[in-house]
This record gives structure tokens, C-alpha cells and sequence, in this order.
């Protein structure tokens, strides 16, 4: 059984027993329990898309790790000839839930 669920704004494929890393979610702590909501339930031979949400089916999560650090993103903005240019750098923060059910 796969569900797509929605979190943060972004659209997932889960299974039950996967973990996965999704936008931070905030004011949370390791074993904290989520319900994350279906956009759309396959189930070997059924489909079942919901509009926008399944009713009755709720994915629940448990947090892993509340707050994992993605990689290191660097830019680099120069223009030649006149000795401009500006280094940045982003690290997304992220965290780390494994899907328990889908029910």
C-alpha cells in the first residue's frame, strides 16, 4: 500500500516502515507523533484520489530526528572587469520521520 501524502507544502510517495526526509517541521521532538493528511491511496488494485484530501484515511508518522542539516549549498555572483563579486552559501534544515501506518 503507497499514499501520497502533502507536507510542507510538497507532495510525497510513502510507504508504511520508510523514512523520509521532509521540510522542517517545527516544535517537535525524537518520537513526537504526526498525522499527515492523503492526497491520494493506491492499494494494489484500487485507486482511490482524493479532491483535494481522501476522506478517512490519515498516515501517521513518528519524528526520528527533528532536525537533520541538508548539504551545503554554494553561489557565486561575479562580474568581470569589475572586481565585484559575492560568495553565499544555504543549508536547508530538514526533518527525519518514519511513516507507522497508513489507516
Amino acid at each position: 500500500m503507497k499514499a501520497v501524502i502533502s507536507c510542507g507544502g510538497k507532495q510525497y510517495i510513502v510507504a508504511e516502515k520508510e523514512q523520509i526526509l521532509v521540510d522542517l517541521i517545527d516544535n517537535t521532538k525524537e518520537g513526537d507523533k504526526v498525522e499527515l493528511s492523503v492526497l491520494a491511496l493506491v492499494d494494489g488494485k484500487d485507486t482511490k484520489v482524493g479532491t483535494p484530501e481522501v476522506k478517512d484515511v490519515k498516515v501517521s508518522a513518528k519524528i526520528v530526528e527533528p532536525e537533520v542539516k541538508g548539504d551545503k549549498v554554494r553561489y557565486i555572483r561575479y562580474k568581470s572587469k569589475k572586481r565585484v563579486h559575492t560568495e553565499g552559501g544555504h543549508r536547508q534544515k530538514y526533518s527525519k520521520i518514519e511513516i507507522t501506518s497508513i489507516k
